[in-house]
């Protein structure tokens, strides 16, 4: 332990040397910055004001520490300002092995506001709301983990030119004509087939009304429709196959040799690996998956009516694990696989054949029952009390997965399919081509919270009391709960110049893709900072992220899986 304390010590006296210089330019910049925001009204920088306006303190239990008793006796703002210099996890994980008054730099939160300020810049704000409950060092671990892995993707991927940067006195090339009509063509196929489901789509606003303010009160408090269906749960005999969450199965084809871990170059490599899913589906996949809490298994569901598990921890060419099909059928659905939850180890897929079917991954992929919606089923929530399903003909569907008759009731908040599902244990947030967004409270049994867009929101993530959804016109929404009232704080332009088809927000993390070909790795602040944008050939369909590990599925039938190498783990 003296060595690791000799080393800190040394760390950090050499941070405040190097730092000593500007660390009065940047103090009194950030104090001109929250007064000047403070006179402007803008009192929601809370990084900004927050990290300038710290009072100048002895640091804790300095006697605790006698090596570095010369660094903690400088003012304690002058402490946490060098160690927001560190490396996150060492100020997590190193600092408190040194001692007492140095464990306390972790905790103050203005350690944590000075980095993120440093991450995002004075311009932006983080978070975009006040939170009590925000978790400042697992914020900005994300953050700086986020940065140093996809700044590395950013600088070797070849970016080809955007199609509207390709204008030329106010019109497209050849080039970006027909990307452009590739993308429109995409769009008007789905809406002409969603109209052949029988869903009914309503007028569309125009390009130059997705700019604007895209909001526009409706009734706060609508009373739901309930209703009670005869919708029967049928269970299939219990099938005890494989564990399919175990990283070395691999289906019928038995046990999968782990990859053996290259040996360490000279040179550290690149933080991020692509791995893409080959031959596997035959037609576009449209949703994607990863479960089992560490990235190691994906699920993907294809217009070819399958859903198909892969196992991530395998070598590229022993990855598929399953192909998930109930007894006597030779597909998974009779229709398109439009989307998937999970929960534990149940997954729950939903098809255009108006059928949710649940799949236990402990059993070998066994089907577990099948529920009949009444319409194609467009998104999925899985609860662990309840299984919520979004269809085609404007509903919401509650199920109890358990129960015989598993249908608990029937939400009934839209005129239109309904695109967009979350949920927890207050909470339903549906989004749907009516251009509406409801937040409605499962305690109070009603709707608190409804709002019409400009443009209809395709996608949605809600976790923290925030919703990010993003539009068909490439921008996106956040809305969040403000003195127990939910609101429209903003809408942000990241550069989509297409429908937004997938969204992952965290706390120090935002992955959105779209239907323009890209997928766009940014920090949440407010405006968002891109960090990277990846190109792909064909549409992108949508995305999951769990553990560190981003899987994209597009139009050309592909996943691309990209995850941390594993001698960077």
């Amino acid at each position: 332990m003296q060595s690791a304390k000799e080393v800190m010590s040394v760390a950090l006296m050499g941070m405040y040397n190097a730092a000593s210089a500007m660390d009065d330019a940047r103090i009194n910049k950030g104090a001109a910055t929250a007064k000047d925001g403070e006179q402007s009204g803008q009192s929601h920088d809370f990084v900004n004001s927050e990290a300038a306006s710290a009072e100048l303190q002895s640091p804790p239990n300095a006697a605790a520490c006698p090596e570095v008793s010369g660094l903690l006796s400088l003012p304690w703002e002058m402490v946490t300002h060098i160690a927001s210099h560190l490396p996150a996890h060492c100020v997590i994980s190193v600092l408190p092995k040194v001692c007492d008054a140095l464990s306390n730099v972790g905790k103050d939160k203005t350690t944590w506001q000075l980095r993120a300020r440093r991450l995002i810049g004075t311009e932006a704000s983080f978070p975009l709301r006040p939170r009590e409950d925000l978790d400042w060092p697992f914020a900005c671990l994300e953050m700086e983990t986020l940065i140093t892995r996809w700044t590395k993707v950013a600088q070797v991927v070849t970016k080809e030119p955007r199609a509207d940067a390709d204008l030329q006195n106010g019109q497209p090339d050849g080039a970006a004509l027909m990307e452009l009509e590739r993308m429109a063509a995409y769009d008007d196929d789905e809406g002409a087939f969603l109209e052949e489901m029988g869903a009914q789509l309503p007028p569309v606003a125009h390009e130059a009304q997705l700019r604007e303010v895209p909001e526009g009160r409706l009734d706060d408090n609508p009373q739901p429709m309930i209703e009670e269906d005869g919708a029967r749960f049928l269970f299939d005999h219990p099938d005890h196959g494989q564990d399919l969450l175990q990283p070395g199965f691999r289906g019928n084809a038995g046990l999968v040799e782990k990859e053996r871990q290259p040996p360490r170059s000279a040179s550290p490599p690149p933080a991020l690996e692509c791995v893409t899913l080959l031959s596997g589906h035959i037609a576009q996949v449209d949703s994607v998956l990863l479960i089992g809490g560490q990235g190691s298994v994906c699920a993907t569901g294809s217009r070819d009516r399958d859903v198909k598990l892969w196992n991530l921890q395998a070598d590229s060419s022993h990855m598929l694990m399953h192909t998930l099909r109930g007894q006597g059928h030779f597909n998974t659905h009779q229709g398109w696989v439009w989307s998937l939850a999970s929960q534990g180890p149940l997954l729950a897929s939903g098809g255009f054949d108006s059928t949710v079917k649940l799949w236990d991954l402990r059993a070998g992929g066994a089907e577990r029952g099948v529920i009949r919606t009444q319409a194609a089923v467009t998104c999925l929530s899985y609860l662990p009390d309840v299984l919520l399903a979004g269809t085609l003909n404007e509903k919401i569907q509650m199920y109890d997965p358990r129960a015989g008759v598993p249908l608990v009731r029937t939400l009934r908040h839209h005129s239109y399919a309904v695109f967009c599902l979350a949920a927890d244990d207050k909470y339903i947030i549906s989004a749907s081509r009516d251009r509406s967004l409801v937040v409605h409270d499962r305690r109070a049994d009603k709707s608190v919270y409804k709002v019409r867009l400009r443009s209809y929101l395709y996608s949605m993530s809600y976790s923290d009391g925030e919703i990010w959804g993003g539009d068909i016109g490439g921008m996106l929404h956040c809305f969040s709960m403000q003195q127990g009232v939910w609101k429209h704080l903003a809408h942000f332009d990241v550069g989509h110049t297409a429908k937004v088809t997938g969204i992952h927000k965290s706390p120090g993390s935002l992955y959105t893709c779209s239907s323009d070909f890209t997928v766009k790795v940014h920090i949440p602040c407010g405006p968002p900072k891109t960090i990277c944008t990846l190109r792909h050939q064909e549409g992108v369909c949508g995305l999951s992220v769990e553990a560190g590990v981003l899987a994209v599925a597009s139009r050309d039938m592909c996943v691309d899986i990209w995850r941390p190498k594993k001698n960077d783990l």
